[in-house]
């Protein structure tokens, strides 16, 4: 195990190598900062009532808040793809063909990951001479060609999977938990969680790492991309000590304060360096609140319907905050429709790097609007997908859902609800409905959380649908999906024997390989 320091002897231990601020350099340090299931509604300045949030809240102070942002997709891995490579997910190959409108994502016995044929963002950094790092939860494949560093990340602190477990070792291997390429130990061994207790150190761990590479890419003088994506919001929730008890919200509240403090300490670590001003920062989360795990171990989408899973606004609406002291104004809100593909391409606009232009990017660069709080990218569209299926289209204030589903009835009798106490007839359906004659249009300024259905009787109705149409037309006809990577499982593939396995003795014989086609309930 690593020996970690807090804030202020990392300031004693630099105070004399960096007395003086730092030159503005031409190519700006990046943060990215993605929280795992975390809501729009989990933050004090999206009104959450407990207002325990206060760092998060003054980042907004001090930057750019950005209340109409959304994911690519309502599950963690795909929208995580998508991040890293500014392409929807049915162009990137994060989706499934199995069924039709699944969600899917990357558990140990998938088999495939992140296309070779994909170009990742801090692949591209690499020709401004960034380094790169990524803390956390990756999630784009666990098998070796795979893993962050052979898709352009120089370090890696963290675990390929999400924290799941405790298992027993004989059936399925516990999580292991990586430092560059090779594995230190694993979840529930060596890196502890206590599910009864909810106790873990692990996002201080995270913290540490990223306050520590921050500081050795400052005295080398070098830029760096920090993906910091930590997952203590994502069920099993947990929170090192300092933090249990803590919240008047539970256990997931507890989470949630610990990782605005970490959040908190690594502004004021940028401030320390005197590279604030030459760091831009941008605070998001992968998709909506987990409501199905609620109420202990799920957050708050606010006033929007649904959570995570679902193409309803409450499963891809995320909290976002963007912070530059010096270049973005402080205390700005714009309404800009915006995407968590838009930060690969702003994140190559803010280094000077042209984008790739083999390839179809839905990422816009979103500098603009950042630098010039009033501009705004008109008649932008924010596609809604559900693995392999176009769901919903917004423009402007209006959403247009061409097909409906929460989750299955069946699912629905076994205690799992997507949508707990908010039903809406016909629009939170519990099988797979298609709309695609007659979409169901909602005006998300008056409706934000899709109860009231603009009726198709009106002009209002009529003018939409004429304004929507060709976008979708158009997205449809020049659509080329890529390979699916995530449609086959197999059980010989999971993670029995990282790398680094032999030096620590943790090593496990797995089984022999026998594929099968993954099942995606919803």
């Amino acid at each position: 195990m690593r020996v970690t320091a807090t804030l202020p002897l990392l300031s004693a231990l630099i105070c004399c190598s960096l007395t003086e601020k730092l030159p503005n350099v031409s190519s700006p340090n990046i943060i990215i900062m993605l929280m795992d299931d975390m809501g729009w509604g989990d933050l004090g300045v999206f009104g959450q009532p407990s207002k325990e949030t206060p760092n998060l809240d003054a980042m907004a102070a001090q930057g750019m808040l950005l209340p109409n942002f959304y994911t690519a997709n309502p599950l963690c891995s795909p929208s995580r793809a998508a991040l890293l490579t500014g392409r929807l997910p049915v162009r990137n190959g994060f989706y499934t063909t199995s069924a039709h409108a699944r969600n899917a994502y990357t558990p140990q016995e998938i088999v495939g990951g992140i296309s070779k044929d994909e170009i990742l963002l801090p692949k591209m950094l690499k020709e401004k001479g960034y380094v790169s790092k990524i803390v956390g939860k990756w999630h784009l494949g666990h098998r070796p060609k795979y893993l962050p560093l052979k898709n352009g990340f120089d370090e890696w602190f963290g675990a390929p999977n999400c924290h799941f477990g405790p298992y027993n070792s004989s059936i399925r291997p516990n999580i292991p938990v990586y430092n560059n390429s090779e594995m230190l130990g694993r979840y529930y061994e060596e890196f502890k969680i206590n599910r009864k207790t909810g106790e873990s150190n692990l996002t201080q761990i995270y913290l540490m790492e990223g306050l520590d590479f921050i500081l050795r890419q400052t005295k080398a003088l070098r830029p760096f991309f920090l993906y910091w994506a930590p997952d203590a919001t994502h069920a099993p929730v947990y929170a090192s000590k300092r933090f249990l008890g803590k919240s008047q919200r539970g256990r997931y509240g507890d989470a949630v304060m610990e990782l605005d403090y970490s959040v908190g300490q690594i502004l004021s670590w940028l401030r320390s360096l005197g590279i604030e001003n030459n760091t831009f920062v941008f605070f998001t989360s992968d998709n909506g609140a987990a409501l199905m795990s609620g109420p202990k171990e799920g957050g708050s989408n606010g006033p929007f319907l649904c959570g995570k899973e679902t193409t309803f606004e409450g499963g891809m609406r995320e909290p976002a905050i963007a912070w530059w002291p010096g270049h973005i104004k402080e205390g700005t809100v714009n309404f800009q429709l915006a995407n968590v593909m838009d930060l690969f391409t702003t994140s190559l606009a803010l280094a000077g790097i042209s984008p790739p232009v083999d390839r179809t990017l839905d990422g816009l660069d979103l500098t603009p609007v950042l630098l010039n709080g009033s501009y705004e990218l008109q008649n932008r569209p924010i596609f809604y997908y559900r693995g392999n299926e176009l769901m919903a289209v917004r423009l402007g204030q209006y959403k247009a859902h061409y097909w409906t589903w929460s989750n299955s009835w069946e699912e629905l009798q076994n205690g799992i609800d997507f949508c707990p106490g908010q039903e809406v007839p016909g629009v939170t359906t519990h099988e797979q409905k298609e709309h695609t004659q007659q979409p169901i249009i909602f005006h998300l300024g008056r409706d934000p959380g899709e109860k009231f259905p603009i009726s198709v009787l009106t002009k209002e109705y009529q003018h939409v649908l004429s304004m929507i149409s060709p976008v979708v037309e158009q997205h449809k006809k020049t659509l080329v999906p890529g390979m699916p990577q995530l449609n086959m499982c197999d059980l010989a593939v999971m993670n029995w024997a990282p790398a680094g396995c032999e030096k620590l003795g943790k090593c496990l014989k797995g089984p022999k390989s026998a594929p099968w086609k993954c099942d995606w309930p919803h």
